[in-house]
């Protein structure tokens, strides 16, 4: 690490998993760093989150993987089932095989536990300040430096910007002005207690039961001590983005013609929170002059290729390794960033929105999905996954 001759600080805007990684890897370049977040205090919220081989090789560049992998579950394999015939449709080993082909495992855990690992390697440098209760809500650019500003009008000086701020970025909202893509589906979350999770479905698995127009997965995190639950499914009604408190009643009227092993799930949750999801359109440009945005800031997702984290994470190695390369010239660091992350996360998106229709097909599109993926070997699974899960840091600014 290379301390640099910084009159003040990189602003990250938002310390959630993506803001703190890019404080991380900044702070690992030499950089001095101030994260500026809305809540009360630096912590995470959610349930469970999956990460591919891809996730824990951004782990390893930015320091922490070690601290990571001592928090996930690692599962013995990925399962899709038909939740219509109760029939498995796809099974992905995820032993030795997998980790020889990707060079790391799939894991799943909880999100405050990643949280607090991305936490714990930004405490070990002295490079990143905190500042708490600060809703940033605008910028102001000069050839020189950022003006970030808050709901009270307070202002905080920096040499450059990054907009983690989630998928409502106020940053976003300035740079871009883009409207969201409210999806029309709504996302069920909750955890579950071991001991009053079905014992003859607690596999070390993700499963994903897939259904017309709906689905549900769950899967172990804590060390097997909860499972996580998730069920999705088309609205009926207009939806407004955002999350409320959930309602069994409602959960249980769009899943009545499913196998009543994933039913019996959907009477579990005391209480559910309810995400009404929506993404963006991929964007060619997220950076301007010493401004740029990161993680969902920049290309929210949404949930079906368990993704959206891990490219908050790539997208800070990226980040850090664009700032190394351009030797401290910050406007070009962020346009050489740009340009290696656009076409890729841009896939991601629309990749994702392709998988959750296939996962809710029906009819005769949900016969044909079963046909193309029963039997297929592991191999073939690989094949088809290597864009996603052979990411390296070593090569993240090659596009």
């Amino acid at each position: 690490m290379k301390l640099t001759n910084q009159k003040s600080p990189i602003l990250v805007v938002g310390g959630g998993i993506g803001g703190l990684a890019a404080a991380l890897a900044l702070a690992r370049e030499g950089y001095y760093v101030k994260v500026l977040e809305q809540a009360t205090t630096i912590a995470e919220i959610g349930a469970g989150v999956q990460f591919g081989p891809n996730a824990f090789a951004a782990f390893d560049a930015l320091g922490i993987g070690e601290k990571t992998r001592s928090h996930a579950v690692y599962t013995d394999h990925m399962m899709m089932i038909d939740a219509v015939d109760g029939r498995p449709v796809a099974d992905i080993p995820l032993g030795d095989a997998f980790r020889r082909r990707f060079g790391n495992p799939y894991a799943v855990t909880h999100r405050a536990d990643v949280h607090t690992s991305l936490l714990e390697g930004v405490k070990e440098t002295d490079l990143i300040e905190f500042v708490t209760s600060t809703r940033i809500v605008g910028l102001e650019q000069s050839t020189d430096g950022v003006t970030a500003i808050d709901e009270s009008g307070r202002t905080y000086s920096g040499c450059a910007l990054i907009g983690a701020d989630g998928v409502k970025s106020a940053i976003r909202a300035q740079l871009v002005g883009d409207d969201a893509r409210v999806s029309g589906h709504v996302v069920y979350r909750a955890v579950i207690d071991a001991k009053d999770f079905p014992r003859d479905m607690q596999w070390n698995a993700p499963v994903l039961w897939v259904g017309p127009n709906c689905h549900v997965v769950h899967y172990p995190v804590r060390a097997g001590e909860q499972y996580n639950l998730v069920v999705t499914f088309h609205s009926r009604q207009q939806e407004t983005w955002g999350v409320t408190e959930g309602s069994r009643d409602e959960v249980l009227s769009y899943f009545g013609d499913v196998d009543a092993r994933p039913h019996q799930l959907l009477e579990l949750p005391p209480t559910w929170k309810r995400w009404a999801t929506a993404d963006r359109e991929p964007i060619a440009r997220w950076t301007y002059g010493r401004a740029t945005l990161l993680g969902d800031a920049a290309h929210p997702l949404l949930q079906y290729l368990a993704q959206g984290a891990c490219m908050a994470v790539e997208d800070a190695v990226t980040l850090g390794a664009a700032v190394r390369a351009r030797a401290g010239d910050l406007p070009a660091a962020f346009a050489l960033y740009e340009n290696a992350r656009i076409a890729r996360t841009a896939r991601v998106v629309l990749s994702t929105r392709e998988f959750g229709r296939l996962c809710h097909a029906s009819g005769v599109e949900r016969l044909v999905r079963n046909s193309l993926w029963r039997g297929r070997s592991p191999e073939r699974f690989y094949d088809a996954l290597e864009w996603l899960y052979g990411w390296k840091a070593d090569s993240c600014l090659e596009a």
